[in-house]
């Protein structure tokens, strides 16, 4: 029997439980780094606002990931759905720590850039537009990876394939320009 270690794939729903698991570890590991920096506040606050930059601020679904994969497997809500939950609570955080904990964006590199697109709209805003829509998408995507127990399992892929194709291209060659441009004038070096 002939055993092909290359070629063993990885289902799915392993795939997803792998990334998972490794997104708990490292925001675990952050917020413990951020414990031993500073009071448990500081660091709660801090936490939670990095979250909410990946959340808003990255055109994947990494962060809310932590959210919408264990809610889709324990309840079977689909994860678009708790996305849309993921975001309010992300854009909540921030309307609380702006209006009371507005002194803990200067705690990081990284919240104070959030800092700088929350209270910027113009062309800042941009960025959390073309994070939704790519977390969106890859969302979907998630979704039904989770749907596929076979293959013609994927109803919605095989009506809308091509469409699919064709939004994913046009929506790269905006974020590669776009999500470029707005990231290298908040002073971030991307090359």
């Amino acid at each position: 029997m002939k055993i092909d270690i290359l070629k063993k794939e990885i289902s799915p729903k392993k795939q997803v439980s792998y990334k998972f698991f490794l997104l708990c570890f490292v925001l675990v590991s952050y917020f413990l780094y951020l414990n031993s920096q500073y009071d448990v506040m500081t660091s709660g606050i801090t936490a939670a606002l990095t979250w909410s930059f990946f959340v808003l601020c990255t055109p994947i679904a990494d962060a809310g990931f932590l959210l919408d994969f264990p809610i889709r497997l324990l309840f079977g809500v689909r994860m678009l759905v708790s996305e849309m939950v993921v975001w309010f609570f992300a854009i909540a955080v921030n309307i609380v720590s702006l209006i009371y904990f507005s002194d803990y964006y200067e705690t990081t590199k990284l919240t104070h850039l959030m800092h700088i697109i929350v209270t910027t709209p113009y062309p800042y805003w941009s960025i959390v537009l073309l994070s939704g829509i790519g977390t969106f998408l890859s969302i979907r995507f998630a979704d039904e990876l989770l749907d596929v127990v076979h293959h013609s399992d994927r109803h919605f892929f095989h009506r809308h394939g091509y469409k699919h194709e064709m939004v994913i291209i046009i929506f790269f060659i905006v974020v590669f320009f776009g999500y470029y441009k707005l990231i290298a004038s908040l002073g971030i070096d991307v090359a």
